[in-house]
C-alpha cells in the first residue's frame, strides 16, 4: 500500500512538472512581448505614469502613486501627461488594434475609420472623461488648472434609426458633456465649427468648414469649474510657460467671429485682441509670464511663397504693431521675414529673435512643365556635393538667417548673413554677443574628410559688427550657460579650449601630457574625439570635462590646474558619469549634492554614488550591483526617484526610491509571463587576439546550460559589445539582428566578441579577433564544431561575410546589407544623406584610412567578393532596394557571384525598406526566415519551401514560402 502511494505521488510530481515546464519563445510571442516606451512622473513625485505597448497590439497606460500602488489602467492610451498640481493625467485613446485591422479588412474608407479620443482623468475623483475626434491637445506645462485641444470635424452620417420613443439612439459626443454642462450650441444648434447639414449659410453662401487652412474648432476647459469654451477655425495656440495665458490665432467665421490673434488671461477671464483682419498669420510665441508676445503676419492672398511677412510685436498693451518687414532698416536690401523661423524672446532683455532670407524666387508661368529640361548638373567645384543638396533642398529652401527686434530701440539688426549662416545666441538671448559660425569655405573638402571645418565670429547684437576669432576650426564652438566663454574640444592636439567673450582672448585648458581627455579606445583612421564634457558650475566659474574615468574641473582661464573632482575613477578603473537630474537647469550647483552613475570596467557592474564637491571627498556608492541602471527621472519638487534596473535574465521594470536610495518599491511588472519561458544567463569571456591582444566578449548561454552537452553556437558582432554585459535586449521582432532571447531559449549559445582593429585591415582584424574567441570556446568541449553560426548587419554584415572567404568553419551564414565590394562602395552615395561614401574609408568605420588610389591594394584584400570562390558556407543575405545607407547593388554583387560560382545562397529584398526592415510586417518575417536559416544548419530541422524552392515573382501576392 505504501508502495503504492509513493508510485502515486512521484506519478504526480512528474505530471506537475510536466505541466509546469517552461517553453521556448516563438516569434509570436516576441511580437507580443511589451515594452515600456513612455513614463513621466508627476512634479511632486506623488503619481508616476507608464506606457507598456507590445510591437503589435494595444498600448496601456498604468498609473501608480506615491506609495507605488496601482491607481488606474487605461487601454489603448499614449501620449500621456500630468498636470503640474498632480491632480489630473491626460492621454490620448488610439481605436483599438482588432477593430482598426476588421474595418481595413472591409476596405472602409480612410475618412471613415474610428478616430483618436482625449482621456482626461481626475485623479482624486478616479473618474475619466472621454472627448471624442481628437486632433490635438495641449496642457501648460508649470502650472496646472487648464487644458486645450481641438477637435476633427464631425462627418455627417445616416440618419439613426428611431427608437420606439420616436427618438434617435446615437448617443451624443461626448465633447458636448463636460461637468454635467452641454458646450453651448451655433445658432443652428451645432457645435461650434460643425457643418449644419444642409442649411444655406450666411447671404446665401456655403457655410466655411473646418479644414488645415481654415482652422479647427478649440475648446480650453478650467479643470477646477469643468466649464469649457471654444474658438472656431484656430490654426494655431500654445499657452505661456509659467502664466495663466492661452494665445491663439482664428481666421473668423461667417458669424462675427473676426480672424486675428488674441491673448486670454484664463485667471481673469479676459480676451485681448492683439490684431484683427483677413490674413496669414504664423509663428505665435508668448513669453513665460504672457507680457509679450510676436507673431508674423501676410495680407497678400496670392502670396503662394511667402514673401509678403511682416513681423510684429505686441509689449503688453494696446494692438500688435510691424516691428520689421522688407525694407526695414537694419535687414538686408531685398530681404524678407522668412515665414520658417520660430520667434524667440530674450530671457529678461527686450528683445525678439526673427529670421529672414533673401526674397523667394518665382517660377516662370509663361514656361509649361513638360517644355522645361528636367536635369541635374554636377559641377566638380561646387561645395555640397548635388546628391546631398537635393537630399537638403526642401530644407535650404526653408533657410532662414537670425536676426534681432530690440524693441526698447525699435530697431532691427541682421545677425546672420549669407557668408556666416549660422548663429548661436548666448545666455537666453541675453548676452551683447553671439557667435556665428561658416563651414562654406571647407563643404568640398568634407566630402572625403567626413566632417566641415569651421570660420567663427563674435558678433555684437546691437549693432551687428562681427570679428572673426577663428578659421578652419575643426570643432564646433558652444557657449557656456551665461554667456562669458566659447568652448571646443580641439582634436588635432586633444586639448579642451575657451574663449573669454568679453576680454576677446583664448586659453587652452588641458594638455594632453598631462590629462588624457581623448578617447583612449578610438581606432578609425582619424583624429580621436573627446569624452562627453559634463557642464559648467554656475556663473561660468568652472568647466567640468570627462577623461576615460574621472571628472575634472577647469578653470575657464587656465588660471589653474586641472583638478579631479571624483578622485579615483582611474585608479578604482570606475568611469563616472554625472547624472542630470534638472534638465532645465543649465549649470552644476557645486553646494547641491550631485549623483554620478558608475561603470566598473573590469567586472562591468554598475552603481550610483553621491558627490559634495564642495567638501572635495571621494563618490558615496548608495547602490550597484550585476546590473544596467537606466532612465533615472527625478520629480521637479521631491526627492522621488523612479528608475530601471536590469541584467540579461531581469526586465528594466521601474522603481521608485528617492536620492538616498535606501528603499525602493517595485512600480511596473510588464511581462509577467517571463517566468513560462526558457531564457538564459550572460558571462564574460576573455581570450587572446592572433596579434596578441588580451580580449573580451558575451557568451550567452541557455537556461539548464550542461557542460557536458554540445550546443549549436551563432556568433554575432558588431565592433564592441562586452559592455552590454548587464543588457537585457528586450524580445522583440528585430529589423537586422538575431533575438537573443529567442535562440537562446531553443538552446543555442550565442556568442559576441569585441574587435579591435587596425588601420587598413579591417577584414583581417575581424579575423584575428574573432576566430581565436571562437575557437578558445571549442576547447571547453561544450560547442557543436560542426554547427556554428554567424550573424551580422551592415558593419556586422560585412564581417562575417569577410570570415566566410577565410574559414570554413561556420554551417551557416546571415550576412545584412554588407559591403562585399570596396572598390563600388568606395565612389558610391549614401542616398538617405546624399554623401559621398569615401570618407567611410579614409577616415571612418570601414577604416582604410587611405584613398583607393593610394592603396588599391587594401581595397582588394578587405573585400570578400574578390575571394568568394573560397566560400563554402550557405548565406542568407539581406539587402533592401532603397538602403540610404549601403547601396543594395552590394548585396546583389555578393548574391550574383554565388549564384554564379554555384554556391547556395539567397537575397531578401523587403520592398521599398531602407538599411533594414523597418515595417513590422517585414521584421516579423525576416526572423522567421532567419530562424528557419539556422534552425534548418545549426539543428538539423527541415529545409522551408522557400529554401527549397524560392519564391517565384508570380507566387509572391499567394504564398510566403515557410
Amino acid at each position: 500500500m505504501k508502495r503504492f502511494f509513493l508510485l502515486c505521488l512521484l506519478v504526480g510530481f512528474a505530471l506537475y512538472a510536466v505541466a509546469q515546464e517552461k517553453r521556448p519563445l516563438t516569434i509570436d510571442d516576441i511580437v507580443q512581448w511589451n515594452r515600456i516606451t513612455e513614463r513621466v512622473i508627476s512634479d511632486d513625485g506623488s503619481l508616476m505614469a507608464f506606457k507598456t505597448e507590445p510591437s503589435q497590439g494595444d498600448p496601456v497606460v498604468t498609473l501608480y502613486g506615491g506609495d507605488a500602488e496601482l491607481k488606474g489602467t487605461f487601454n489603448c492610451a499614449t501620449f500621456v501627461k500630468i498636470s503640474a498640481d498632480s491632480r489630473h493625467l491626460f492621454f490620448t485613446i488610439k481605436p483599438p488594434y482588432e477593430e482598426v485591422r476588421a474595418l481595413k479588412l472591409k476596405k472602409t474608407k480612410k475618412e471613415d475609420m474610428p478616430l483618436d479620443k482625449l482621456g482626461i482623468y481626475n485623479v482624486a475623483a478616479g473618474t475619466t472623461d472621454t472627448i471624442e475626434r481628437l486632433k490635438s491637445y495641449k496642457v501648460p506645462a508649470k502650472w496646472a488648472g487648464w487644458i486645450a485641444w481641438q477637435t476633427e470635424p464631425l462627418k455627417s452620417k445616416p440618419a439613426t434609426p428611431k427608437d420606439s420613443a420616436g427618438n434617435g439612439s446615437e448617443k451624443k459626443q461626448e465633447v458636448g458633456k463636460e461637468a454635467g454642462k452641454e458646450i453651448p450650441k451655433t445658432e443652428t444648434g451645432n457645435e461650434p465649427g460643425m457643418e449644419s447639414g444642409k442649411e444655406a449659410g450666411v447671404n446665401g453662401k456655403k457655410p466655411k468648414s473646418e479644414s488645415a487652412d481654415n482652422g479647427y474648432t478649440l475648446y480650453y476647459r478650467n479643470l477646477n469649474t469643468g466649464k469649457t469654451d471654444s474658438v472656431r477655425f484656430v490654426t494655431d495656440y500654445l499657452f505661456a510657460e509659467e502664466s495663466e495665458k492661452l494665445m491663439y490665432t482664428t481666421t473668423g467665421d461667417d458669424n462675427g467671429l473676426e480672424p486675428g490673434v488674441v491673448i486670454v488671461d484664463l485667471k481673469k477671464g479676459e480676451s485681448t485682441v492683439l490684431y484683427s483682419g483677413k490674413a496669414k498669420y504664423k509663428q505665435l510665441a508668448i513669453d513665460k509670464e504672457g507680457e509679450r508676445a510676436a507673431f508674423i503676419i501676410s495680407f497678400d492672398e496670392k502670396d503662394k511663397v511667402g514673401n509678403t511677412y511682416s513681423l510684429c510685436y505686441w509689449d503688453g498693451s494696446g494692438l500688435a504693431s510691424v516691428a520689421a518687414a522688407q525694407g526695414t532698416e537694419g535687414l538686408p536690401e531685398g530681404w524678407i521675414i522668412n515665414e520658417n523661423a520660430s520667434l524667440i524672446f530674450g530671457e529678461t532683455t527686450p528683445r525678439l529673435y526673427f529670421g529672414t532670407s533673401p526674397e523667394y524666387k518665382l517660377k516662370d508661368t509663361t514656361v509649361l512643365d513638360e517644355e522645361r529640361a528636367n536635369v541635374d548638373v554636377w559641377h566638380w567645384e561646387e561645395g555640397i556635393l548635388h546628391t546631398a543638396q537635393v537630399v537638403r533642398k526642401s530644407r535650404e529652401m526653408k533657410k532662414y538667417y537670425t536676426a534681432v527686434y530690440h524693441a526698447d530701440l525699435k530697431k532691427a539688426v541682421q545677425l546672420a548673413t549669407e557668408e556666416r549662416p549660422d548663429v548661436h545666441l548666448a545666455d537666453k538671448g541675453d548676452a551683447q554677443k553671439v557667435a556665428a559660425f561658416s563651414s562654406l569655405p571647407y563643404d568640398l573638402e568634407s566630402m572625403w574628410e567626413g566632417r566641415a571645418k569651421n570660420d567663427m565670429w563674435i558678433v555684437d547684437v546691437n549693432t551687428g559688427e562681427a570679428q572673426m576669432i577663428r578659421q578652419a576650426l575643426r570643432a564646433r564652438a558652444r557657449f557656456s550657460p551665461a554667456g562669458k566663454y566659447l568652448y571646443w574640444y580641439h582634436e588635432a592636439d586633444s586639448s579642451w579650449y575657451s574663449y573669454d567673450v568679453a576680454a576677446g582672448r583664448e586659453y587652452r585648458l588641458t594638455d594632453p601630457k598631462k590629462l588624457p581627455v581623448w578617447d583612449e579606445l578610438h581606432d578609425v583612421p582619424d583624429l580621436p574625439g573627446s569624452y562627453p564634457a559634463v557642464g559648467w558650475l554656475k556663473d561660468d566659474a568652472a568647466f567640468l570635462v570627462s577623461d576615460r574615468y574621472d571628472i575634472w574641473s577647469l578653470d575657464p582661464t587656465a588660471g589653474r590646474a586641472p583638478v579631479n573632482v571624483t578622485g579615483n575613477g582611474r585608479s578604482e578603473r570606475i568611469s563616472y558619469r554625472l547624472i542630470d537630474f534638472d534638465t532645465e537647469n543649465e549649470y552644476i550647483d557645486p553646494s547641491v549634492k550631485q549623483h554620478l552613475q558608475g561603470v566598473n570596467e573590469a567586472t562591468r557592474s554598475q552603481a550610483i554614488y553621491s558627490l559634495e564637491m564642495k567638501k572635495k571627498a571621494l563618490p558615496v556608492r548608495l547602490t550597484g550591483g550585476d546590473y544596467n541602471y537606466g532612465n533615472l527621472v527625478k520629480a521637479k519638487k521631491s526627492n522621488a526617484l523612479m528608475y530601471t534596473r536590469e541584467n540579461f535574465g531581469l526586465f528594466p521594470d521601474y522603481l521608485l526610491s528617492d536620492l538616498s536610495f535606501r528603499s525602493e518599491k517595485r512600480l511596473t511588472d510588464a511581462n509577467p509571463q517571463q517566468k513560462d519561458f526558457r531564457w538564459g544567463t550572460a558571462e564574460l569571456v576573455k581570450w587572446t587576439s592572433l596579434d596578441g591582444l588580451e580580449l573580451e566578449g558575451l557568451l550567452y548561454k541557455p537556461e539548464g546550460f550542461d557542460p557536458n552537452k554540445k550546443y549549436p553556437m551563432i556568433v554575432n558582432f558588431y565592433e564592441k559589445s562586452s559592455a552590454e554585459l548587464f543588457r537585457h535586449r528586450n524580445p522583440e521582432p528585430g529589423r537586422s539582428t538575431i533575438d537573443y532571447h529567442y535562440y537562446t531559449s531553443h538552446g543555442y549559445l550565442i556568442f559576441n566578441p569585441d574587435v579591435y582593429y587596425i588601420d587598413g585591415y579591417p577584414g583581417q582584424s575581424a579575423y584575428n579577433c574573432v576566430m581565436p574567441g571562437i575557437m578558445s570556446l571549442i576547447e571547453k568541449g561544450f560547442v557543436d564544431v560542426k554547427r556554428i553560426g554567424a550573424q551580422g548587419h551592415s558593419w556586422g554584415g560585412y564581417q562575417v561575410a569577410y570570415l566566410a572567404t577565410r574559414t570554413n568553419l561556420f554551417a551557416a551564414i546571415e550576412s545584412g546589407a554588407p559591403v562585399v565590394n570596396m572598390y563600388s562602395a568606395y565612389g558610391g552615395i549614401r542616398w538617405e544623406s546624399g554623401v559621398n561614401r569615401s570618407m567611410q574609408y579614409e577616415h571612418q568605420q570601414s577604416r582604410i584610412g587611405a584613398t583607393i588610389w593610394e592603396a588599391p591594394h587594401l581595397y582588394w584584400e578587405n573585400s570578400p567578393l574578390f575571394s568568394i570562390d573560397k566560400i563554402e558556407t550557405p548565406i542568407l543575405i539581406m539587402a533592401n532596394d532603397q538602403d540610404g545607407a549601403v547601396p543594395w547593388y552590394q548585396g546583389i554583387e555578393f548574391f550574383v557571384a554565388m549564384r554564379r560560382l554555384g554556391k547556395p545562397a539567397w537575397l531578401l529584398n523587403y520592398n521599398g525598406e531602407p538599411h533594414w526592415a523597418q515595417k513590422l510586417p517585414n521584421r516579423i518575417d525576416f526572423q522567421k526566415r532567419m530562424a528557419q536559416f539556422f534552425h534548418h544548419y545549426l539543428k538539423g530541422e527541415p529545409m522551408p519551401v522557400w529554401m527549397k524552392e524560392g519564391v517565384p515573382a508570380t507566387e509572391k501576392e499567394f504564398t510566403l514560402g515557410y
